[in-house]
């Protein structure tokens, strides 16, 4: 129980001295960097793609409280009681899920 981390063996890329050495380095250093562009170009795709599926989905469910909020409001004109317990409703409705996924995620910590 004293060492709880997982010990593995990394492996060695000991190109040696010399002119072999030193082209064999730089060639995996220029191999690195693409490898690191690369990996840079797929998370900002991934990134990109996120916050548009995000967005959509807010957008989607703003619109849509919109819509239930007016085909509602012939039934509850003049009447505050009813149109404060829809406000609340729908409050709850379309935020509420948001405050439950923040408090799921601080108890899983």
């Amino acid at each position: 129980m004293g060492n709880a981390s997982p010990t593995f063996d990394t492996p060695s890329i000991d190109v040696g001295d010399g002119i072999g050495g030193l082209i064999l380095s730089i060639l995996l250093w220029i191999g690195m960097t693409i490898l690191i562009i690369v990996l840079l170009i797929v998370l900002e795709a991934v990134f990109w793609f996120s916050l548009f599926i995000i967005l959509a989905m807010l957008y989607w469910i703003f619109f849509r409280a919109l819509k239930f909020v007016f085909n509602k409001s012939k039934d509850i004109k003049g009447d505050i009681g009813i149109s404060a317990v829809y406000s609340l409703t729908y409050t709850l409705l379309y935020v509420g899920w948001i405050f439950g996924i923040v408090y799921l995620t601080e108890i899983i910590k």
